[in-house]
């Protein structure tokens, strides 16, 4: 006769990948369904297990969060460079512990291909970052010296929001340490951003027919200038940047929405506008994908920022952005844009806070009120 469990009355499996239910006959038999790891396609929907009574044990498999890296493929930067590239490889670091207890998978980033940068950069702008014809002016506009293995990490970087973007449309959400360069123009670089992560991202969905229309909530401190005005004329994407009023990049473009913060603008006064604009300005439930900029530069101690967001008030903007796109069952990227605090460990902190809660939400757990922070 089958073993039966108690359990709680409902089971609910959020933007996993289930794989079976099954009679679960011995401990011998559980182990052979565990071992077969039977693969099916994802299903974007919420799957209920009623199991209010003593049943045969319901058996399934769900897939780990998928994340991607690039810190592998390091940004060569002289010294005293003011852009914090160690920070990767220590958000990596600090990803891959709470692996272990979150369900979080790794994963290298792909280079981005030339025909999916085309389809945001100009042919000319394109070729000339991958042969090193970028001017003396270019490349100061751009924040970098020009090298082959800056090339390399760029095109990692671009490709990592792909590849998250591709994934969350099966998964539900996927994540991209690295990623959020919105100064990137069209034909040109700008404020350490050479090409255009999110953006390209979006296009390739749009073009690959995967998705039809897009929503980008850009919390980095500084205004996604180079998003706007790629998307200017695309009513397919509609464009967020909720930034510091008096920041870089000092010559704004116009977003579809966007709110400029004063400086000194703390955690209550940020969550109550943040929250606002989800709920009664933003698209997101006409949207198939959001993708979010979780920029670690409004931090109190930023040496960029000058707005005044803690961690726990920064962990909470993750949770009211991550918890909307749950509640309406939307595929969200998340990718973790600036962050510059003297102290490397401070922007790791803040960005592994913004993988877990994005674990949290993979799992379903930001649907409840008991999510933990």
């Amino acid at each position: 006769m089958p073993k039966t469990v108690e359990c709680p009355p409902t089971y609910w499996f959020h933007h996993c990948r289930f794989l079976s239910v099954e009679k679960i006959e011995n401990d011998a038999s559980a182990r052979r369904i565990a071992a077969s790891e039977r693969r099916l396609r994802y299903r974007r929907a919420y799957y209920i297990v009623d199991v209010s009574t003593p049943v045969d044990l319901a058996f399934g498999f769900y897939q780990e969060m998928r994340a991607f890296y690039s810190d592998v493929f390091e940004l060569p930067l002289p010294p005293g460079h003011r852009f914090p590239g160690g920070k990767y490889r220590l958000l990596r670091q600090r990803v891959s512990e709470l692996s272990r207890v979150l369900d979080i998978e790794l994963l290298e980033a792909p280079a981005a291909r030339t025909d999916e940068l085309t389809l945001v950069h100009s042919s000319a702008y394109v070729q000339k970052v991958r042969e090193g014809h970028l001017s003396e002016m270019e490349q100061r506009r751009i924040g970098f010296p020009w090298s082959r293995k800056m090339v390399q990490r760029c095109l990692r970087s671009c490709g990592g929001t792909v590849a998250a973007a591709r994934v969350a449309l099966e998964d539900g959400l996927a994540v991209h340490l690295a990623g959020g360069t919105h100064h990137a123009f069209t034909d040109a670089g700008q404020g350490f951003c050479v090409f255009n992560d999110v953006a390209v991202a979006a296009r390739t969905l749009l073009k690959d027919g995967r998705v039809h229309r897009v929503a980008i909530i850009d919390c980095d401190v500084h205004q996604g200038n180079g998003t706007a005005a790629i998307f200017r004329e695309d009513d397919r994407v509609f464009t967020f940047s909720m930034h510091g009023d008096r920041n870089f990049p000092f010559r704004k473009c116009d977003s579809d929405l966007d709110i400029p913060l004063p400086d000194g603008t703390g955690d209550a006064e940020y969550l109550e506008t943040l929250q606002s604009a989800l709920n009664h300005q933003l698209p997101i439930a006409d949207c198939d994908c959001v993708f979010y900029l979780a920029g670690a530069d409004p931090y109190v101690d930023d040496r960029l920022g000058r707005l005044s967001l803690t961690k726990q008030g920064l962990a909470a903007r993750d949770q009211l952005v991550l918890r909307t796109c749950c509640q309406a069952d939307v595929a969200a990227v998340i990718v973790m844009a600036g962050g510059y605090a003297p102290n490397l460990n401070d922007i790791a902190d803040i960005h592994a806070r913004t993988v877990a809660i994005s674990a949290s939400a993979h799992g379903g757990l930001l649907r409840s009120p008991e999510a933990l922070l």
